[in-house]
């Protein structure tokens, strides 16, 4: 398995992806302006318009469309947003992190969500992706990572997991710095001298 940043070379496996896990979102959920349920009629009747703002952003190298992909050959099997945490300001907004002190926007990256082929699930896929994050975060000038998984007792449907599993978070070195119990915010601080 391979993992790449999303570029305009990807478009189409980015979209492929989306259509094999039956997501509407195309990753514009985080930048939409309307209420819950604008969103979910865009999704229902307008799926198109988020994949052409998110194809729009990637081809114009906007930091709201940042991501990574996980390939398995030509096919995309994961995607996960990872973005500057100032390019993604409603998810800060919600009401259970808008009273969260997390300090400054700078250099700080927020993973927004995972996305993994259905036919893929359970292969790590989330893993590969997590552990290529630290490499580029650093290239793309940042120093942490922020998660914001759900944390709860009963085993979650992937769709319900879509900011992370948290249990891989863990493993891969990221720690509770705030939050709800069952919303917790994760970082993980990178050593800027690690390959």
């Amino acid at each position: 398995m391979r993992v790449e940043p999303l570029g305009p070379a990807h478009l189409a496996a980015f979209e492929g992806l989306f259509h094999a896990s039956g997501s509407a979102c195309f990753c514009r959920y985080w930048h939409f302006a309307g209420d819950k349920n604008a969103w979910l009629e865009r999704c229902a009747l307008a799926e198109g318009e988020s994949l052409r703002e998110q194809s729009d952003a990637v081809l114009s190298g906007a930091d709201e469309a940042r991501g990574l992909l996980a390939f398995d050959g030509a096919l995309a099997v994961g995607w996960m947003k990872l973005t500057p945490r100032a390019a993604v300001p409603k998810l800060r907004r919600l009401p259970v992190y808008r009273a969260l002190d997390l300090g400054p926007d700078a250099g700080v990256f927020a993973i927004g969500c995972f996305l993994v082929h259905p036919e893929h699930r359970g292969r790590g896929v989330a893993r590969a992706l997590l552990a290529a994050a630290d490499a580029h975060v650093r290239a793309w000038g940042g120093h942490a990572i922020e998660a914001y998984p759900r944390r709860t007792s009963e085993p979650m449907h992937p769709e319900q997991a879509m900011q992370g599993p948290l249990a891989t978070l863990l493993a891969q070195g990221y720690v509770e710095v705030g939050g709800e119990a069952p919303y917790p915010v994760l970082r993980k601080a990178l050593d800027p001298l690690a390959g």
